[in-house]
């Protein structure tokens, strides 16, 4: 009985293999596995994949060829690979800088059916042959498609505002403006700082000069309000913005990446803070001042909120390169977390639960409609997301504080409303996050698959161990292939 019930406690090490079946690799093709995997984990850390996501990527790759302790770095800005497989021997360490950050969607779809066709048993050198093909495919839209589309994204923000046709013609205009500004500053290889900086100047002159014209009763600009210009402007300027992948890395344990993400955005943040404030200063200066907001801008027609928040999907979608496929599913996503958000604001309560409520609706069923068509759950998430940005907000602080002329009352509505847009940041970062940590689970029960598990007992970049899921056909297959 004694004997019984320490067998139930303790772990008897006798019962455990003592050793280990490894493949025999040699060094020359453990490079070449190493550098395959080092350089997709490179292109799609530049695409917009998460850093869990890139730790994945590599190791399915390596452990696909018969490489099993291999370790992973990634950082803000570089990705290492090593191969440590003897205790006497050299390890095979390789590193690679990410030199650019570019959302490009459809890349990103590749490179997830090529880790998938590897794992299938494709063939070494013609999984290299592809990589190269992917890596040298060029963006899949023109400049001029993506500027349109970002016009088209503020216009999409004026609409769920219940914006004129005349706002709505002044917000394109506008939003064509910085568009064509910042794409001017990018071929130049201006910094993104300054980029945003002049993006944001460019649509508050262009608000100021719109107000002067209703001042002067020029029609049919006499209607045209400026929060809505000017707020439209800024969710196209922080669409760009890492937002859901940096709160994901934070989440997921990847410190430094999330670190360097976070100040970035930070960064990009304040450039457009900045260009808004400078804009709005010199507006006052030539006595264009605007009138503070004593309250929050109020949201159109519910089908013209739904018919924008699908145009701001679409549009999102398209200047991150997206195919068809996922332009489609972003714009039913759209629909799905302004829904979401309009049911619980509906119920009384705030704006940040409310985003929260919505993004996390959107992020779970965007997870397992892209585990089931095999898209990245990143693009469909953040397109789905963007309409629920505060740029309203945003601006009403902005305003409120340059405008108030020490006013205590305007003072605090501009405190109020800056407060209101960072919690409302990180409700929705909060609740893409949480929503494709729930989806990602669900999306392969729902999907029929047997999966093994395999706890890697070494800690990623992040601390954190990574959790390798690949099915398995039968229980034979999945246990020759763990041991």
């Amino acid at each position: 009985m004694f004997e019984t019930v320490r067998r139930a406690i303790h772990v008897d090490a006798s019962q455990r293999t003592a050793t280990e079946a490894l493949p025999v690799i040699d060094d020359a093709m453990a490079v070449r596995v190493i550098d395959l995997a080092m350089r997709v984990a490179e292109v799609m850390l530049s695409v917009g994949a998460s850093a869990k996501e890139v730790v994945l990527a590599a190791l399915r790759i390596t452990q696909a060829y018969g490489l099993v302790s291999v370790h992973v770095d990634v950082t803000f800005n570089s990705v290492t690979v090593s191969d440590h497989r003897h205790g006497d021997d050299w390890p095979i360490t390789l590193m690679r800088v990410v030199r650019s950050a570019v959302p490009d969607h459809a890349k990103l779809q590749a490179l997830q059916a090529l880790v998938r066709d590897v794992e299938g048993g494709l063939d070494l050198g013609e999984a290299r042959a592809r990589f190269h093909e992917i890596r040298r495919t060029p963006f899949r839209y023109r400049p001029l498609v993506v500027v349109l589309s970002q016009a088209l994204l503020a216009v999409g923000v004026g609409m769920m505002f219940g914006a004129s046709w005349s706002i709505l013609a002044v917000t394109f205009v506008a939003a064509l403006a910085v568009a064509l500004t910042q794409a001017g500053l990018a071929r130049l290889q201006v910094p993104l700082f300054f980029s945003q900086i002049a993006g944001a100047f460019v649509l508050t002159a262009v608000t100021v000069l719109t107000a002067m014209l209703a001042r002067a009763g020029v029609e049919p600009f006499v209607d045209v309000r400026a929060t809505i210009v000017v707020s439209s402007g800024i969710v196209l300027m922080l669409a760009g913005l890492a937002v859901v992948g940096a709160a994901q890395d934070a989440i997921d344990g990847f410190s430094l990446t999330a670190g360097g993400r976070i100040l970035e955005l930070t960064v990009q943040t304040l450039g457009v803070v900045l260009g808004i404030l400078v804009g709005l200063e010199l507006a006052r200066a030539l006595n264009v001042g605007m009138q503070p907001p004593s309250e929050a801008l109020p949201l159109g027609p519910v089908p013209a909120q739904f018919a924008g928040a699908v145009l701001v999907a679409i549009a999102v979608a398209v200047f991150n390169g997206a195919g068809a496929g996922i332009i489609i599913v972003s714009a039913v996503l759209g629909m799905i977390a302004w829904a979401g958000f309009a049911a619980v604001s509906a119920a009384g309560l705030d704006q940040a639960p409310a985003s929260f409520v919505g993004a996390l609706v959107a992020s779970v069923i965007g997870a397992l409609i892209a585990h089931r068509l095999h898209v990245p759950s990143v693009a469909v998430t953040t397109a789905a997301i963007l309409p629920l940005v505060p740029g309203a907000a945003v601006f009403r602080g902005l305003l409120g504080l340059v405008e108030s002329g020490g006013e205590t009352e305007h003072l605090l509505f501009a405190t109020s409303s800056l407060i209101t847009a960072g919690m409302v940041g990180i409700a929705l970062a909060a609740g893409a996050t949480l929503g494709l940590f729930l989806g990602s689970p669900l999306g392969r029960t729902f999907g029929g698959l047997r999966v093994g598990r395999r706890t890697l007992a070494r800690p990623t970049a992040g601390g954190a161990n990574v959790v390798v899921r690949l099915p398995f056909p039968n229980r034979r297959d999945r246990q020759a292939r763990v041991r």
